[in-house]
């Protein structure tokens, strides 16, 4: 297994953005490719996007970012865009992600890694604990999680 920081390796940008683009449709396509392309000489230590690839095939992703379109803009970072192919899922290679974020989170300065969800049972077995709502510009609300690192 085998984690890909896109600001590490910026040669894999066009294939991190495919891959979130592909996984996210939910969200607008432009969004995805503008961020991650202008993550790579960014001078602060946020965004972050990983891929993960097993065997030299890529099957999943995530993002250390600064807010995840949630009203609580007084938290950061964001774990955001978790995605593990559903033929891998199962196998907890979510958490590799996860750590990877944690470790990040950690490394920057940071005490606590936050996230957004619907997912009620998943994050928590990662040690990730529910503190409140968080409101959406498109008029939803979802639970946010944290988690001290």
């Amino acid at each position: 297994m085998k984690i890909i920081s896109v600001r590490k390796n910026p040669e894999y940008k066009d294939k991190v953005i495919q891959y979130i683009q592909n996984s996210w449709s939910e969200v607008s396509p432009v969004i995805y490719e503008n961020c991650i392309s202008n993550c790579i000489d960014a001078e602060e230590s946020l965004p972050q996007w990983y891929l993960l690839e097993k065997e030299n095939e890529v099957i999943g992703c995530a993002g250390l970012i600064t807010n995840d379109f949630i009203s609580r803009m007084d938290l950061y970072p964001w774990l955001c865009a978790v995605f593990i192919n559903k033929e891998h899922r199962g196998h907890n290679y979510g958490n590799l992600l996860i750590e990877q974020a944690k470790k990040d989170t950690k490394k920057f300065g940071f005490r606590y890694l936050n996230l957004c969800t619907d997912h009620i049972g998943y994050y928590e077995k990662f040690g990730f604990q529910y503190i409140g709502q968080g409101y959406h510009p498109w008029e939803e609300e979802s639970r946010i999680y944290q988690i001290k690192v």
